[in-house]
């Protein structure tokens, strides 16, 4: 499967590139050095422009295949990289997904997220025959939990020891919305 690239109106969903034209390497880099973003998504390190390559290999190895559906979440205007978006664990048989989500420092709590999962959602349940989308957050990350809350998610519950932070067992909130939920009116 190709990329899909999403126009969210100040926001495009595009994949994850390094080339010759574009490359998403030292903004990858530069998001996953910020202690907060290192600290939620520490499965997923990247520590360095090696490690930011890969990434983005892996990244498109996923549409190659259909296993993994993932946006760079750009910038409409200057084409910077300010978030992204990464749905996972596809199972085909359920129509189901887990989507993983972070935004650049920078533009945190500007709406970035809800306004790009949004889009991208439009997406996951038309073309991407999806009709489940699981959404989970640490119980204390009160940040990651708007998005759920702005997207139409519904909490589903609470998930005991699921993920370790700060070398730490601790619990998620786990959210889901369905292909046939009313999507929302006007996200906030």
């Amino acid at each position: 499967m190709e990329p899909v690239e999403i126009n969210a109106g100040e926001y495009y969903l595009r994949a994850f590139r390094n080339d010759d034209r574009i490359s998403d390497v030292a903004a990858l880099v530069e998001i996953h050095a910020d202690p907060s973003t290192a600290r939620y998504m520490n499965r997923m390190i990247i520590s360095g422009p090696p490690a930011a390559e890969m990434f983005i290999q892996f990244m498109t190895m996923g549409w190659e295949k259909g296993y993994r559906f993932s946006w760079a979440v750009c910038d409409a205007v200057s084409g910077d990289l300010v978030a992204g978006l990464i749905f996972h664990n596809i199972d085909r048989h359920l129509s189901s997904a887990e989507v993983t989500c972070w935004t650049h420092p920078a533009h945190r709590g500007k709406g970035v997220l809800p306004r790009a999962l949004d889009a991208a959602l439009g997406w996951v349940f038309g073309p991407g025959e999806m009709q489940r989308i699981v959404y989970k957050h640490a119980v204390f990350n009160t940040s990651s939990q708007r998005v759920p809350e702005k997207c139409g998610f519904t909490l589903e519950g609470r998930l005991r020891g699921s993920d370790v932070i700060d070398d730490q067992h601790v619990d998620e909130l786990q959210w889901s919305r369905l292909a046939t939920d009313p999507v929302p009116e006007q996200l906030p």
